[in-house]
């Protein structure tokens, strides 16, 4: 991606907290998607039942193993990753060397290793992605929702590769926007957005899914972001989650830290 060098350091935290997490654990199974997709459903069908499998929880504590390629460049790290549903997103490096915690108003990061913070809004996370993000965006994505209200406007649906391909039936001049959702769970196969005029584009595909306290959640996803002939790949294996327990959200930047501020 196009990044200014001042925060190349934080590709890597910055990309993952925007797009996924998911999560495992001894009393998780996985979700066999064994549904066909009918042709029969309509498009208000199809939102009507993705949009009652949300997951429903109040707090939720994981550990993730991710994987990010740019280039010749590949990086493998394990976060901590701490959720209070639609308040609080926290992801934390090993031995707390990087921190991030996003909230409704704000971005949140700091880095031991260069000695910097940030503390903004989500103008660069939009600018990571290539889309303009709040909170329910980021959090929508990271557990397999779509990142609008399907409600907001009219869709179309028809049967793609055993998923249903669902798209605004007015798709917008500079953003053109499908989301194939699973016939078995009714959660996201794949996200993708592309803007052809400022040739980005965004493809977020979930290849699993698993059942953790009757909730279903992704287990493994692959996003792909381009920017014009940059390109980041990142992966995803989640692991060690537990939900509805007490959780707690640490972020204390350190004195003298040199801020990040981005123009």
């Amino acid at each position: 991606m196009k990044l200014p060098q001042v925060y190349n350091n934080l590709k890597l935290i910055l990309s993952v907290i925007l797009i996924a997490f998911a999560f495992s654990c001894g009393s998780t199974k996985s979700v066999i998607a064994s549904g066909v997709a009918s042709d029969k459903l309509s498009a208000k069908q199809v939102i009507k039942q993705h949009k009652k499998n949300d997951a429903d929880f109040k707090t939720m504590n994981a550990r993730v193993k991710i994987e990010l390629i740019q280039g010749d460049s590949e990086q493998g790290f394990t976060f901590s990753f701490r959720m209070e549903k639609d308040k609080v997103i926290w992801l934390s490096a090993p031995i707390g060397m990087a921190r991030m915690m996003i909230t409704p108003d704000k971005v949140k990061f700091y880095n031991k290793l260069d000695n910097e913070y940030f503390d903004g809004d989500y103008k660069l996370l939009s600018d990571v992605v290539g889309i303009d993000l709040d909170f329910m965006k980021v959090q929508n994505i990271l557990l397999g929702q779509t990142i609008y209200d399907l409600n907001d406007e009219p869709h179309q649906v028809f049967v793609n590769n055993n998923s249903y391909a669902l798209s605004p039936k007015d798709q917008h001049a500079l953003i053109e926007l499908f989301y194939l959702i699973n016939p078995s769970h009714f959660k996201m196969d794949s996200l993708q957005l592309q803007q052809q005029f400022e040739k980005r584009m965004l493809q977020v595909d979930y290849s699993s899914y698993q059942e953790v306290k009757k909730q279903i959640l992704p287990q493994h996803i692959r996003i792909v972001a381009v920017d014009d002939s940059d390109q980041v790949t990142i992966t995803m294996e989640f692991k060690s989650v537990s939900l509805n327990e007490e959780v707690r959200f640490p972020f204390n930047i350190p004195s003298g830290y040199k801020e990040i501020e981005i123009k």
